[in-house]
């Protein structure tokens, strides 16, 4: 890995064991608005993951910020092109449009502005500061703007 490469902030057991009880009651369809249970395919193995995130909603545009850099929901979606959203019997699929680091610091100011409490530890930038603040950081923290593809109603 390079040091243009952003880096994985691997969770500790307790934030494992956080999010898999989290990630099951989203998936049950508890939670905040912005709470949701993303699913995507293994890269390698196809087999389905999933993990509780925050989507980001900006200034109309629907957005997927990977705090803990490039994790590996992250490098599964970068290969597949596509996730799906899932809250409840709701599941939405979406295709992805990489964020590219010019148009990011705004986007992670809002990312972080509003879900301070829950990813403030991952930020070298603390919540409020000016988007320029975000410039230099940008590259670590991948992101993705969501294009609808289809919805799908589970019963």
């Amino acid at each position: 890995m390079n040091s243009e490469t952003p880096k994985f902030r691997k969770p500790n057991p307790m934030d494992r064991a956080v999010n898999r009880v989290f990630g099951f009651l989203v998936g049950l369809g508890f939670g905040l608005p912005h709470n949701y249970l993303l699913e995507v395919r293994g890269r390698k193995s196809g087999r389905l993951y999933s993990t509780p995130v925050n989507l980001l909603e900006f200034r109309g545009r629907r957005f997927l910020v990977a705090g803990r850099g490039r994790t590996q929901w992250v490098r599964n979606a970068e290969a597949v092109g596509e996730v799906t959203l899932k809250k409840g019997r709701t599941r939405q699929r979406f295709r992805l449009r990489p964020v590219p680091d010019g148009e990011k610091p705004e986007i992670l100011k809002a990312y972080l502005d509003r879900f301070k409490l829950t990813v403030q530890r991952y930020f070298p930038v603390p919540a409020g500061s000016a988007p320029q603040a975000f410039v230099d950081v940008a590259g670590q923290y991948p992101a993705f703007e969501l294009i609808p593809s289809d919805s799908v109603r589970v019963n």
